[in-house]
């Protein structure tokens, strides 16, 4: 007899792993989920590579209330995915976010203020001055305003946030097998199978695809186009010989961004575009740091004139080449097959929200908390982009 499941989940990592959680956490949920995860090392995992930070500046409204909720979440991540007792840290640090314009980019910084302090997001607007005093490490040249986060935003162990995820939703009941999905089996307007690796068939009542940079294959095994790939992004961490008190994470006017990391900082910026490919190699384009990073680093902090290069890592962004946001909710012909796709780099902060958002779905069959239906694929095929201004990298 073929095996079967309630809910199957194609990806174990952050997202996948919230969906399961919520699920389980449910009162009204009483049946199975299954988790497909095809590397349970997680080694080429975007929620173990990436740079795992949180921040309420976005320009659109819903994008901002999936970071709150997911701060919040993160704040008293404790009470949520606590497993008999044991102490979880995910390393949160609220040093907030600081984004700096040009002229040319001032109106878009204050209008996005304006929809932030509407959702009530801590934000505030620096004036050079202001941000002179603040930060006096800062050379503000060219520099006409700056947009800080006092408060809900910061960095994290993403890798930390996506086992806790897994090792609450396993003690509330998931199974994840440890195999990868190589086809789906559909019947009329339905996802009837997932096929395994090792020829196993697993009915299933509803398939999450969450599978980060490979969201794609697996919903093209479904007949779908879905517009996202996997974006190598490179990281670098470096060493300075002096300490900038209270250094926020910066995102320059050059696009470079950088922020600390215990002892260190870390910094990257998104490639050109010529050079923005689907899926390279996992290897870390050392060229960056030398032509890019280095150069705008130490443009804006003169103290990065002399820093030291003593590690990187290289990780994919699973791009929403549509429009750079997330793809959530059902499928409109093929009912049972849910998105969880598309994040564009901030999937990792935004996994407590989404993880919900497709759990109500599949439970109530409408979102009750956050109603994200400005994220559904219909938008793609309508050729209606949600416009975020704030997109890094």
């Amino acid at each position: 007899m073929p095996s079967s499941t309630d809910v199957a989940i194609i990806g174990g990592g952050a997202i996948g792993s919230a969906v399961a959680y919520f699920l389980l956490s449910d009162p009204a949920w009483q049946g199975r989920v299954t988790v497909i995860e095809r590397d349970p090392s997680y080694k080429r995992a975007s929620s173990a590579l990436s740079a795992s930070s949180i921040r309420q500046q976005f320009s659109t409204p819903e994008n901002i209330r999936m970071s709150r909720f997911g701060f919040a979440f993160l704040s008293e991540i404790g009470r949520h995915l606590a497993v008999d007792a044991d102490p979880i840290d995910i390393g949160l640090k609220t040093g907030g976010y600081l984004y700096l314009a040009t002229p040319e980019h001032e109106a878009v910084l204050r209008a996005n203020h304006a929809i932030q302090r509407r959702e009530h997001a801590e934000i505030a607007l620096l004036a050079p001055a202001e941000l002179a005093a603040r930060f006096p490490w800062l050379a503000l040249d060219g520099v006409t305003l700056g947009s800080f986060g006092l408060n809900g935003e910061g960095w994290f162990d993403g890798y930390g946030l996506m086992q806790a995820f897994r090792r609450k939703a396993r003690a509330l009941g998931a199974e994840y097998r440890a195999a990868e999905a190589v086809g789906i089996e559909t019947e009329g307007k339905r996802v009837a199978a997932v096929r395994l690796s090792g020829g196993e068939r697993l009915a299933c009542g509803a398939l999450v695809n969450a599978a980060g940079p490979w969201a794609r294959a697996v919903a093209a095994m479904a007949g779908i186009a879905l517009p996202v790939e996997a974006r190598r992004r490179c990281v670098f961490v470096f060493d300075a010989r002096r300490r900038l008190e209270a250094c926020p994470l910066v995102i320059d006017t050059s696009g470079v961004w950088f922020r600390p990391e215990g002892e260190y900082f870390i910094c990257g910026a998104s490639p050109p575009e010529a050079e923005d490919l689907h899926e390279l190699p996992l290897e870390v384009d050392h060229r960056q740091f030398d032509d890019i990073l280095w150069p705008a680093l130490a443009a804006r902090v003169p103290a990065f004139e002399a820093i030291k290069p003593v590690n990187a890592w290289a990780g994919y962004y699973e791009y929403n080449t549509f429009d750079q946001n997330a793809v959530l909710g059902r499928h409109p012909e093929l009912g049972n097959f849910l998105f969880a796709n598309g994040f564009s780099g901030h999937g990792i902060q935004q996994s407590p929200a989404a993880g919900r958002a497709i759990a109500e779905l599949i439970v109530h069959a409408r979102y009750t908390s956050l109603d994200l239906s400005i994220f559904a694929y219909e938008r793609i095929a309508a050729g209606r982009p949600v416009v975020e201004k704030n997109v890094i990298g």
